[in-house]
């Protein structure tokens, strides 16, 4: 297995799994970088957000409801963020597409 998400997608790497649906999974980031940073990811292999393709739409607004469902489920009240780094000097190191889903105390801004 090359891609640690797809292994966690399919059961076969351990992970806290806190919510999943049939093309999406959602887990902690083991290297959290606020309060609550949890990742949702497609079950499908996606490079990134730039290999997302058109046909893909649907994937891409289910992927955002289901940030905002974790928002929700992890009480995320006061606000939160989603990310998607792109490539490395978008910051993403795992080569497969994924939401940050960041939040529980005040974001700054500029974030980098």
């Amino acid at each position: 297995m090359s891609c640690i998400f797809c292994g966690i997608a399919n059961g076969e790497v351990e992970a806290e799994v806190i919510g999943e649906g049939d093309r999406w999974i959602a887990f902690r980031d083991t290297n959290p970088q606020a309060p609550t940073h949890v990742l949702v990811v497609p079950r499908e292999h996606i490079e990134s957000l730039s290999a997302l393709e058109e046909s893909r739409t649907e994937l891409a607004g289910e992927l955002l409801r289901a940030a905002a469902s974790m928002a929700r489920q992890e009480g995320l009240e006061a606000g939160y963020r989603v990310v998607a780094n792109t490539w490395s000097d978008g910051g993403q190191t795992v080569p497969h597409l994924h939401l940050h889903l960041l939040g529980g105390r005040k974001l700054r801004w500029p974030p980098g």
